[in-house]
């Protein structure tokens, strides 16, 4: 693909550098395939053990996990991000990337401090496939990917509240069916383990206010990413601020 590429609002600053990281450039799309089809297949190898006598979760346990349900989601975020040029996408489709940024970094966080087998370095990439897919692969592809290509639209100072929606309602969820089955996705969700409710509201209230803290890093730096190529929000076009 040759000549500059078009964003809506445009690029406006810093053109040479913005359109060479452009989201259109075929080595960004075939990187966002090739690690989106990954991100699949890995769900599918989970999918598959979790059939197999002997394994710790069952099909429903394994898509009741916050992992796997924002894995799957990245997945196909990245395939239509690669077979369909940004124009072809709706204005939201930046917001929905830079949620999906928010839950792998987070899944990426809570994994190395809370889930992680003991003694495993946080910094590991030696571990079964699919987890390393999933826990360690995802979370820094997307991590760069929004702080590298080029964007031109920005969230509301809101953005961060609506995305941490998602997360609030997956905790509702984990408690209400560990309530009506005894099984909670994660341990530090157990109020049936040491400490009881208290240790378990305690340790969720931390990871809210990490999940907190990392959605506004998300939304700031996704941006400050097109403060670079747009300019000030008063450059936008209207209809494609919304968050």
């Amino acid at each position: 693909m040759s000549g500059l590429l078009v964003l809506d609002p445009a690029i406006e600053r810093h053109v040479g550098f913005n359109d060479a990281l452009h989201p259109d450039r075929a080595w960004i799309r075939m990187l966002r395939f090739a690690v989106g089809v990954f991100v699949l297949i890995a769900l599918g190898q989970k999918t598959y053990d979790a059939t197999q006598p002997g394994n710790d979760v069952d099909v429903f346990q394994l898509y009741s996990e916050f992992t796997v349900q924002s894995n799957f989601v990245l997945g196909l975020v990245l395939i239509a991000s690669a077979v369909r040029p940004r124009s072809r996408l709706p204005g939201w489709w930046d917001h929905v990337f830079g949620a999906l940024v928010f839950y792998l970094v987070m899944t990426g966080i809570i994994y190395a401090v809370l889930v992680a087998p003991p003694g495993e370095p946080w910094w590991s990439w030696d571990m079964y496939w699919p987890q390393l897919a999933h826990h360690r692969l995802a979370p820094l592809f997307v991590a760069l990917d929004w702080l590298l290509v080029t964007k031109t639209v920005r969230g509301k100072w809101w953005r961060p509240l609506l995305w941490l929606g998602y997360p609030v309602a997956f905790l509702v969820f984990s408690w209400g069916r560990g309530a009506i089955d005894g099984w909670y996705v994660y341990d530090f969700l157990d109020p049936t383990l040491d400490g009881g409710w208290a240790a378990a509201l305690a340790t969720t209230a931390q990871v809210l206010v990490a999940f907190l803290v990392v959605s506004v890093l998300v939304h700031f730096t996704g941006n400050r990413r097109c403060a670079l190529a747009a300019g000030r929000e008063r450059r936008q076009a209207p209809d494609r601020t919304v968050a």
